[in-house]
């Protein structure tokens, strides 16, 4: 029996565990989720997942495991995605640590507000104060990504693809990408990975 992923293919932290999926040619089932319905509130969910969010991974032999980063290192193990090296593989959990603190809570909370929500006034101020956050997230990765190709040194592992899921989307939550050229021509390299297909691609070929 393949893996089944519960999850919203336009949420970002599906989109990498799907993402991941798909590089590695691992067979699996999308099982969509209805964030905006509750649905991740229903007693089935929550016997899943009693924090009641995705993505939602659950293995062949019916276990389960939650948070899309922890599912990324779950996958990638024993994969040129993940390094054996200590400190390399320190670093790549220092960028995912930085993806969820710096950068998700900013440039994802935007993007849900304007995309999902649609901007409603009682959220403008809201959205407009997460814009600083994601600007100053974006610094550091220009700052980074100015010198090395990827995150961790020149060789691309899951911390791209944590960090790429929701970049490559932040114009939908305001971000103008135009002063980060660095991290563009990281947005660029990444799109060429084989098998690479951005979240509206991947959404738009879903069943």
């Amino acid at each position: 029996m393949p893996y089944r992923v519960f999850g919203d293919i336009h949420s970002g932290n599906c989109y990498k565990v799907r993402l991941l999926l798909v590089l590695l040619g691992i067979d699996h089932h999308w099982e969509p989720v209805d964030i905006l319905a509750g649905e991740t509130g229903s007693d089935e969910f929550l016997a899943m997942n009693p924090n009641g969010m995705i993505p939602v991974l659950m293995l062949d032999d019916g276990a389960v495991l939650t948070e899309s980063n922890a599912i990324l290192n779950f996958l990638a193990t024993g994969t040129p995605w993940l390094p054996d090296e200590p400190l390399a593989r320190a670093r790549v959990l220092q960028w995912q640590f930085f993806e969820q603190y710096s950068h998700e809570p900013y440039i994802a909370t935007a993007r849900f507000i304007n995309r999902y929500l649609g901007l409603p006034d009682d959220r403008r101020e809201e959205y407009l104060a997460k814009q600083r956050g994601g600007h100053r997230a974006l610094r550091v990765m220009e700052q980074v990504l100015d010198g090395q190709s990827f995150f961790v040194g020149e060789q691309p592992t899951i911390a791209d693809i944590s960090l790429y899921a929701y970049t490559h989307v932040a114009d939908e939550g305001g971000f103008d990408l135009a002063a980060y050229p660095a991290v563009r021509r990281w947005l660029s390299r990444v799109g060429q990975w084989p098998h690479h297909a951005t979240m509206a691609r991947m959404a738009a070929t879903m069943p």
